[in-house]
Formats: structure tokens, C-alpha cells, sequence
């Protein structure tokens, strides 16, 4: 029987943000310490573990080895799969698992790092700075650190920690507010409140962290989805974050909000609805310079970004031409954009992909009376 706290090899948990794409995943807490979110189906019926410090400063040495073996092996040229198998025939699979991240961080540049899984900085802060000392030793190239946090762990964090986070290399932060109303993030079972998240995205910035907050169009329902718009909006416009990421709420049958919706507790909004939700959150985003994106699936704008505020009309005018389509045109763009065809309403405008997406429809028997009800099954793929 294996003990508790036996290394049992290289570790990779199971999500990162789209943007953490081509960064090394380093695991150094296992799953959510909350967990209780009602639209999230991620670590749902596991246990919230910190692996031990020991642990991952030898992941972080296995994949420096490995990199170093391979530049060794290939002599700074091209990696063959000679080179690989040379290097794997007689690994055990835990070394493999760390042979394979070495391999794929070479292969898209080794530029940065990601600290998983859901709340990194829920670590002692030494514990912290002891793992960003020992990455930036192992790969002193690295350009950026990022990780996830929780807005209720950051504003526990005194500001001398948070400064002491920064120094030894943390590049960036990315918070899930959701939402800024304090009924919508009690609805949902957050965590944490807006003051809370504010308070949260002023230490991170005022660390010189660089700040990603992400938003969930769609989470408050038809009840609460004016508000929602509101209050996220003046939570941003109180943080001014880096980065406003857009996340659009779907609504699989293996989150506990789906038995809300069920039992008639939660009404989800329409495409149309969530386009009008967005552009009163960014109608109402005032005296700040974030960027605003939209890189997710899940968005019905994948085009709609921009620097605010000297974007912001450009952005308004996006979601406009949404509004201007016909019934007909409108849900054409809804299938279209689900299934990869359109990234924006222009893109309508590419006779073969309106005629693809809209002989989809007629096969799907998509209608625009229908067209939410169905598209909705589609997106839950997606999650």
C-alpha cells in the first residue's frame, strides 16, 4: 500500500485557461477547495489536496532533465522520433508523462509557465515563492508564471505577500468574479461577494500582477440578467483589470444548476437576450483600459474584442449588427457560429459558409422558434 505522501511521478491536472495554451502545466494543488459553484461540472466529487512542496519541485526537475536531454540528444536541431524513443525506451509511465511536457513546451516555444489546478495561491506563501524561485532557477528563459485564483483566498493574502508573490515571479492572475451582483453570486453559490472581488482585483493589481477576470454572460437568468449586467460592469469599472475574458454560461445535465433550471429555480436567457446582456455590461464600463476577449467556444461574439475605451463603440456596433439581422439571418449565424462556421456576424458575408450553415439548419430543422432550445444541446459539447 502506497503512503499518502509517496511521489507517485509528474502530475497534470485537468484544465487551463485558452490562454495558458502553450505553457507548461505544473500541478501544485490537486482539484477545488470550494467546489460548490452550481455552474461549474469541473472536480465535482473529488477532494481538495496541496501536494507537498518536495513533490513539486521534482516535477519541476524531471521536465528540466528531460529538456535538457533533449537538447543534449538533438544537438539543438530538429527533434526526431529517433530522439524520443532513445530517450523513453526505458522510462516507467511516470517519467513519460513528464518526457511528454517536456516535448510539448518545446514545441511551443517554453515562454511560460501555468500553476494548476483551481486556486494555486491557496498555499502558504513561502511554499509559493519556493516553487516560482525554483521554476525561474530550473528555466530562467520563462517570460511569464500565471495561475488561477479565487478572489475569497486573494483577499486574505496581506499586501506584503502579495508583493512577495510578485517579486519571485508571478506574472499574472486569473480570477473567475462571474458576476458582480451579489444575488447572482449567491444563487450560484460563488463564494464570494462582490466587495469581496473587488477587494481581490485592487491587491492583485496593486502587486503589479497582471489581472485576468473572467465574466459569465448568462448567469443571472431572465431574473437577474439586467442586474447582472450592472453590477459586474461597476465591479469592473471599481478593479480596472488587464484582461476582461468572456465565458458564456451553457448549462450540461451534470451541474447542479441544471437542476435548478429542472425544477423551475433558474430561467436560462436566450442568444438574443445574452447578446443584449453584454452590450449593456459594455455599454455601462467606464474609466478603465482593459482588453476585453472573447476566446471561447461558448461565445456567440468570438470577434468581439478590443482595448476600452477607444474600442468600446467598435465593439457596440458588432453586437448591433447582431440585432439588425432578420429572424432568419439571425439564427443562421446562432448554428453557424456553434458549429465553427462564423467568428463574427461579418463573416456572413462568406457566401459558402452562410450557404453551409444554413443548409445545416434545414437538415438540423432548425427554425428561429426553436433555434435556442437546439443550439443549446450543441453547446453543451463544448463544456
Amino acid at each position: 500500500m502506497k503512503k499518502k505522501f509517496e511521489y507517485n511521478g509528474f502530475e497534470q491536472g485537468p484544465i487551463r485557461p485558452p490562454s495558458e495554451a502553450n505553457s507548461l502545466l505544473i500541478r501544485v494543488t490537486r482539484n477545488c477547495p470550494w467546489n460548490k459553484c452550481r455552474f461549474c461540472p469541473v472536480y465535482k466529487g473529488t477532494r481538495f489536496e496541496k501536494r507537498p512542496l518536495a513533490h513539486v519541485i521534482e516535477d519541476i526537475d524531471k521536465v528540466s532533465f528531460f529538456i535538457d536531454r533533449i537538447k543534449n540528444l538533438s544537438g539543438g536541431d530538429i527533434i526526431t522520433g529517433e530522439t524520443v524513443r532513445l530517450i523513453g525506451k526505458d522510462l516507467d509511465n511516470n517519467d513519460i508523462n513528464a518526457l511528454h511536457a517536456a516535448l510539448n513546451w518545446i514545441s511551443s516555444g517554453m515562454e511560460s509557465v501555468f500553476l494548476q489546478d483551481a486556486n494555486s495561491l491557496i498555499l502558504k506563501t513561502s511554499d509559493i515563492v519556493a516553487i516560482l524561485d525554483h521554476i525561474r532557477k530550473r528555466f530562467p528563459f520563462v517570460k511569464r508564471i500565471t495561475s488561477y485564483a479565487r478572489s475569497a483566498t486573494i483577499a486574505k493574502k496581506s499586501d506584503e505577500e502579495m508583493n512577495k508573490i510578485a517579486l519571485a515571479g508571478l506574472n499574472r492572475i486569473h480570477i473567475g468574479m462571474e458576476s458582480g451582483s451579489d444575488n447572482v453570486l449567491k444563487m450560484v453559490e460563488k463564494g464570494a461577494d462582490k466587495d469581496t472581488h473587488i477587494i481581490a482585483g485592487k491587491k492583485v493589481k496593486k502587486a503589479g500582477i497582471s489581472l485576468s477576470e473572467y465574466i459569465m454572460p448568462g448567469l443571472g437568468g431572465k431574473k437577474y440578467s439586467k442586474e447582472h449586467a450592472l453590477e459586474t460592469a461597476d465591479a469592473l469599472n471599481h478593479i480596472n483589470p488587464d484582461f476582461i475574458r468572456i465565458r458564456t454560461l451553457a448549462v450540461p445535465e451534470n451541474i447542479p444548476l441544471f437542476e435548478d433550471m429542472t425544477l423551475g429555480k433558474f430561467e436560462k436567457i436566450t442568444d438574443i437576450e445574452c447578446a443584449e446582456e453584454l452590450r449593456l455590461l459594455i455599454k455601462n464600463l467606464n474609466g478603465i483600459n482593459s482588453f476585453l476577449k472573447s476566446d471561447h467556444i461558448l461565445n456567440l461574439f468570438e470577434d468581439l474584442q478590443g482595448k476600452l475605451p477607444d474600442d468600446k463603440d467598435s465593439m457596440l456596433e458588432k453586437l448591433d449588427s447582431f440585432f439588425e439581422l432578420s429572424d432568419q439571418d439571425r439564427m443562421i449565424y446562432q448554428l453557424g457560429r456553434r458549429i465553427g462556421l462564423f467568428r463574427g456576424v461579418s463573416d456572413m458575408k462568406n457566401t459558402f459558409r452562410y450557404k453551409k450553415a444554413a443548409d445545416s439548419a434545414e437538415k438540423l430543422k432548425i427554425t428561429p422558434e426553436n433555434a435556442d432550445h437546439l443550439i443549446s444541446e450543441l453547446m453543451k459539447r463544448f463544456i
